[in-house]
């Protein structure tokens, strides 16, 4: 039996989406409220999603509010974000936009389609008579 790790050594990420699900909200719902509870519009659940993947991790301002609005202890959520940042994101499948390793979605190397080449970075070649 795999025993889960005690709240004050859990990775911010698994946290914030723990209490959020607890609430039963959507990522979405969550951003509404921190932005209600904040005063601010600025947070949209891409926000949300970026720290619950840990990509990014919530300044002092935002986790004060995660504290209040997930009903969430200050101090563990801020020592998880204290963790995050000195151990960095977690490494993923990929690096880049797309998750390849430079290649680009469905094969493609370049401007051209795959399995074809281009020339001048995707120019044609011109006939001349």
């Amino acid at each position: 039996m795999t025993s889960s790790p005690p709240p004050h050594r859990t990775q911010l990420g698994p946290l914030l989406v723990r209490h959020r699900l607890a609430r039963g909200w959507s990522q979405r719902r969550a951003a509404a409220e921190l932005c209600a509870a904040a005063g601010v519009a600025t947070l949209s659940r891409h926000e949300v999603s970026r720290w619950e993947r840990q990509r990014r991790v919530p300044g002092s301002f935002w986790l004060g509010w995660l504290a209040v609005v997930l009903d969430a202890p200050a101090a563990v959520l801020t020592e998880a974000a204290v963790r995050a940042r000195r151990t960095g994101p977690p490494a993923a499948a990929g690096s880049g936009r797309h998750g390849g390793g430079g290649a680009r979605p469905g094969g493609r190397t370049g401007p051209g389609r795959a399995g074809k080449t281009t020339r001048g970075g995707g120019a044609r070649a011109v006939a001349t008579r």
